[in-house]
């Protein structure tokens, strides 16, 4: 079982961002560290958690970096019985909010792998997207983390901005690839409705083929590819729970959980999160649309997809891409080549 938790205070909006995460509302994370307890002890019965169950914690937002570990300790208290032997616990994490003491601190709780939200070593770059640390400040959060005992560290990087250049996106990853870190994710810019860079021009640059470049250089690097945006010398465990179909448990404002056929949708804003955690909107999934899933995120990793779960016209489609090698099967897994084309293929064999 997974489980994700959502915090969804921030100490800055960043120009691109579209998550459910707030600024102005930092004065509710008491009340919102009791409000996920009350959700996570409805959960363990919807779910029939059973005692060393839980194989991944991820911990997102939004900033967890914004809470105290204080603050964290009776939920991982309550959630520790459930927890595997090797359980991966990540936390995502800011540069400028992640000082040494919160980083020592999540250690003790039993995190056991950061991810810093860090999008460039380039100052210029930074300012341009509105991130609020500078590329010495990440580096110096990098190092604390490793040498606080943190084992599995990743990285953010965003690329497709308008003042890429190769330059500057070969230097992000030379100052990667000499960090105690293994494992990158790298995302193109998207610009989505509500955000900063939605009413601003041309902000993405949009050119394939330098993001084909870009991810072969973090391959060059010693990152094996493993999904359209990770690479890593490590796997997380946890990402590839989402894209095998597993079933996971969504704790907190807008964090969705997954059971079977079926999507849970608590509330998003933080005031009605708190005052109902056990509100859901549930969302009934077709067998259709599972399928459909299953093949969409198969094809968008390592992970690929059951070949057998496809009706006879669709597999008619997956032999044309076989023969054009778009395309490998093995063991009756069908397995993407080219991640980049993931979407089209699957539209594909789908339509």
């Amino acid at each position: 079982m997974l489980l994700y938790l959502h915090i969804p205070f921030c100490d800055s909006k960043c120009f691109y961002c579209s998550f459910n995460s707030y600024v102005d509302k930092l004065r509710y994370k008491k009340e919102y560290m009791k409000a996920v307890i009350r959700q996570f002890d409805f959960e363990v019965k919807k779910y029939g958690l059973k005692k060393g169950s839980l194989r991944t914690l991820f911990i997102g937002g939004g900033t967890p970096s914004t809470i105290e570990p204080e603050l964290y300790i009776p939920f991982f208290k309550n959630l520790s019985i459930y927890f595997d032997d090797n359980i991966e616990i990540t936390t995502e994490a800011n540069p400028n909010s992640a000082t040494l003491e919160w980083i020592k601190g999540m250690r003790n709780l039993g995190v056991n792998r950061m991810s810093f939200g860090v999008q460039s070593f380039d100052d210029k770059k930074l300012k341009y997207l509105g991130r609020n640390h500078t590329s010495k400040s990440a580096i110096k959060a990098i190092e604390n983390a490793y040498n606080a005992g943190i084992n599995n560290i990743s990285l953010d990087i965003i690329h497709d901005t308008k003042i890429d250049t190769k330059k500057l996106l070969k230097n992000d990853i030379n100052i990667a690839k000499n960090l105690p870190i293994n494992h990158i994710s790298s995302y193109s810019l998207g610009i989505e409705k509500g955000t900063k860079f939605y009413d601003t021009k041309e902000v993405a640059k949009d050119d394939i083929s330098e993001q084909k470049w870009f991810y072969k250089e973090i391959e060059y690097a010693g990152f094996p590819r493993y999904e359209v945006s990770n690479f890593g010398k490590y796997i997380c465990k946890h990402n590839v729970g989402y894209w095998e179909h597993k079933d996971y448990i969504g704790i907190g404002a807008g964090a969705v959980g997954f059971k079977k056929n079926r999507r849970f949708y608590p509330h998003r804003d933080i005031k009605k999160y708190i005052s109902n955690p056990l509100y859901q909107k549930v969302e009934n999934i077709s067998q259709i649309e599972l399928k459909e899933e299953k093949v969409f995120l198969g094809l968008r990793s390592f992970v690929g997809f059951e070949r057998k779960i496809l009706n006879k016209k669709e597999n008619t489609k997956v032999d044309v891409l076989l023969k054009e090698k778009k395309v490998m099967q093995k063991n009756g897994k069908i397995y993407n080549l080219e991640y980049l084309l993931s979407d089209e293929i699957a539209l594909f064999i789908l339509e």
